[in-house]
């Protein structure tokens, strides 16, 4: 079983800070073995988000939302994903083709077999 993990850079916007035009690192992971339906994306600092892997592939294509996290296509070339939590709201904008890129690479992830 292979971890997939890929830097994308993203441009991040909050509610408690002054937007900043400058991209930053952010870290995108999936791990079959932990759990094969969700995709992880790491913010800058300590946060770590995670959330449903169809809900990323569904937001490249038409606005969704579970729970606390939002996506939808912003173009034709970009992607956002909204997340919500009690200290604020932080929306971060890719590129959709680095999303693709990583979809296609969980997809090619070997998940654990269940007996």
């Amino acid at each position: 079983m292979s971890v997939v993990e890929q830097y994308a850079r993203a441009h991040i916007v909050t509610d408690a800070a002054i937007p900043d035009d400058e991209a930053v690192p952010v870290v995108l992971r999936y791990d079959p073995e932990t759990d094969p339906r969700s995709v992880r994306v790491g913010l800058p600092g300590t946060h770590e988000w995670t959330f449903s892997r169809s809900l990323l592939e569904q937001g490249l294509r038409a606005p969704v939302g579970a729970g606390d996290v939002r996506v939808w296509p912003c173009g034709r070339v970009q992607a956002v994903v909204e997340l919500r939590s009690p200290q604020g709201v932080s929306v971060v904008q890719f590129e959709s083709k680095a999303l693709l890129r990583f979809l296609r690479r969980t997809y090619t992830a070997t998940a654990p077999v269940t007996r």
